[in-house]
């Protein structure tokens, strides 16, 4: 954690910067501006979702999942910006304590339900047990695979009972996460995203690709369908996100010339991208992916 002299230290550098690339730093913020109004009439519609949501009682949960850095949270942020407070709740749950680990493994998740006419957007969901957990030992081989055995019938359940179930992974490149944390250790605005799990995903990179593929195989189904969104471009992450989530809702749009259809470059189902793993797998003896 930075000391209030090393943020000061820190604000005097970027005022120095700023100075000295005014116009260069004017046109970043006017394009940064830009895009974030781009947005705007996909968040109207997302409060209209949620008085549809309200009206009609129904539950929606959102699950948000990917690599670190790969845009959960910002794409969470432009989600909620201007939602209702009282109908929407963001959760994010830590490393369970003792006591918690001898629950069933659902409790802690299922506590934070909606009720109706509620939105829940899980930033890491249960699905930790199927990616970070398995890779840094956090469960047991028999944990994962009872977890792997049970969540498509959970979900079946949750499903048939009324909720709105979406699923995303934010799916980002080698690359692209290397140049992500290496701008957090190096902003001290940003440091404190950094933790030891973070500076241990590039190392584990082909673990997790491998945990990946076995959990869209495994748990992609025809109730609960994982859509797996390419986040190398923030921007369209977040615009495509939303489009995703306006479309599992039967609201009534009202905005009739902005585009709902998810860019086929950016959005793939689950499905589909386990095909192309395996393909990539033929092609190099590996994933890539």
């Amino acid at each position: 954690m930075p000391t209030a002299e090393e943020l000061l230290a820190e604000n005097q550098k970027l005022r120095s910067q700023i100075e000295a690339h005014g116009g260069k730093r004017a046109g970043s913020i006017l394009e940064k501006a830009g895009l974030e109004k781009d947005l705007k009439p996909f968040q109207a519609e997302l409060i209209l979702m949620q008085k549809y949501l309200e009206q009609t009682k129904r539950r929606m949960i959102i699950l948000f999942e990917g690599r670190d850095a790969s845009g959960k949270g910002g794409t969470i942020r432009r989600v909620t910006r201007y939602m209702n407070e009282k109908h929407y709740r963001v959760v994010a749950l830590g490393k369970p304590t003792s006591a918690v680990r001898t629950q069933w493994f659902f409790q802690r998740y299922v506590e934070h339900f909606p009720r109706g006419g509620e939105c829940v957007l899980f930033d890491r969901s249960w699905y930790n047990r199927a990616m970070v957990e398995p890779v840094f030992g956090f469960c047991t081989p028999e944990e994962y695979k009872i977890f792997m055995k049970g969540v498509v019938g959970f979900e079946k359940d949750l499903v048939r009972q009324g909720t709105i179930l979406v699923k995303l992974y934010f799916s980002v490149t080698k690359n692209e996460q290397a140049r992500r944390f290496d701008r957090r250790k190096n902003d001290a605005l940003r440091q404190w995203k950094l933790s030891e799990v973070d500076l241990q995903a590039q190392e584990r990179w082909d673990d997790f690709t491998n945990q990946k593929y076995e959990m869209l195989k495994k748990t992609h189904s025809n109730h609960a369908p994982w859509t797996v969104i390419r986040s190398e471009d923030k921007h369209q992450a977040r615009l495509n996100a939303m489009r995703t989530i306006l479309n599992a809702v039967p609201y009534e749009r009202e905005n009739n010339d902005i585009d709902y259809v998810p860019n086929p470059e950016v959005v793939i189902s689950g499905s589909r991208e386990v095909e192309q793993m395996e393909a990539e797998r033929i092609r190099r003896g590996k994933f890539a992916l």
